[in-house]
């Protein structure tokens, strides 16, 4: 049974307040951060950093379980590992799979009501299936197809409207139909594709706002041949989220892309599998052997397959590896991710009237000290 213990207020720590740390008290009241103290413990936090809960936007499972299972408990599961290591608000993703799977995967989401020691399931990331068929990468090539915008506004249905974000390939058939038809509805990600820079500038331009695992699944920046990234750059409301788990990508090129799109449309993203929190060993990922070494997830060619570091680890990697400023790293794991799936009146943030998540940090080590989930402490 989950030990949840009531919050009043968080003293003594340095406060992260959407661009600098201050030192300072934060009140809390029920659920929420508030202007003046409510009942409940008092929680410590000199020597310590106080900054918002995590908000994951791009990952697929940890804990032994996947959103794309379909499965309740598994997503309990989930909920529950992802608040441990400081991840408050998630929004898991799915894989290229059949419609009856993708249908049941949203209706067993619908249904998620997170424990006091679980996180808030804020939204559903539609990863597949309208991708290209020669950028799969650990995706199932059985069930790609092209942009289906009756097939969406049904899935949609059915996750009670949790889809925030979907993914699509810009240059396939069809694919210009669905961003103008749904562009305003839902966050479309440019992603697992073979796009040149004048597509994917066309594709911005009638509305898609997102880049998807930035450098991965997408053709390489060249000097004649630019391809999406600088097509993203150019466009000021495109958001590109990273995997910063020292395995993906390059620190340099980490800090490449910070400086490409600048710390306000960053976001740090886990793509973890059901093996993050795991041993080593192999795992299933839509329908196919993962095995996990270590830091790395490889499918049988040997092609990475997503990650196994939960995004409080990504985020202590970039900040700690990668030379990203603290400041940064946070806003790109907590506030860009929230404004993004359009939830940045709620989370991202440690202000009154937003949802009282909060994670307490070591200020030297960044080690995980506490947990604060709707205003209780968990850990």
């Amino acid at each position: 049974m989950a030990d949840c213990k009531e919050v009043s207020i968080i003293k003594g720590g340095k406060v992260f307040n959407g661009e600098v740390f201050q030192v300072g008290d934060v009140a809390v009241d029920g659920a929420e951060f508030s202007e003046a103290p409510g009942s409940g413990a008092e929680v410590d936090a000199s020597g310590c950093i106080v900054i918002p809960g995590l908000v994951d936007i791009h990952f697929h499972g940890s804990a032994g379980a996947d959103m794309s299972d379909g499965d309740l408990e598994g997503l309990h599961k989930i909920g529950a590992y992802e608040a441990s290591r400081g991840i408050t608000a998630i929004c898991p993703a799915t894989m290229t799979l059949s419609y009856e799977q993708l249908s049941d995967a949203m209706l067993t989401a619908a249904d998620y009501e997170p424990a006091c020691n679980e996180a808030d399931l804020v939204g559903i990331n539609l990863e597949g299936p309208y991708i290209s068929p020669s950028k799969v990468g650990a995706q199932n090539p059985e069930h790609v197809r092209t942009p289906d915008a009756e097939e969406f506004s049904d899935l949609q249905e059915k996750s009670g409207g949790l889809i925030k974000l979907v993914d699509i390939a810009p240059e396939e058939p069809g694919a210009d139909e669905f961003i103008e038809k749904l562009g305003d509805d839902v966050r479309i990600s440019v992603a697992h594709t073979c796009t040149d820079y004048d597509t994917a500038k066309k594709a911005f331009a009638k509305g898609a706002k997102h880049l998807t695992h930035l450098y991965n699944a997408m053709d390489p920046m060249h000097h004649r041949k630019p391809g999406p990234i600088p097509a993203a750059a150019e466009t000021d409301d495109v958001t590109a989220e990273i995997i910063a788990d020292g395995v993906h990508i390059h620190p340099a090129m980490v800090r490449l892309a910070f400086a490409l799109f600048g710390d306000d449309r960053m976001i740090l993203v886990s793509d973890t599998l059901r093996a993050a929190g795991l041993d080593d060993g192999t795992y299933d990922l839509g329908g196919q052997d993962v095995t996990v070494r270590g830091p790395e997830a490889r499918i049988a060619n040997g092609a990475l397959a997503g990650s196994v570091s939960d995004l409080m680890r990504c985020f202590t990697v970039a900040v700690r590896e990668m030379d990203i400023p603290l400041a940064s790293a946070v806003k790109a794991a907590t506030a860009n991710p929230a404004r993004a799936i359009g939830i940045d009146g709620r989370y991202g943030h440690i202000k009154p009237g937003y949802v009282a998540d909060a994670v307490i940090l070591d200020e030297d080590t960044l080690e995980l000290k506490q947990v604060i989930l709707r205003g209780k402490t968990i850990l």
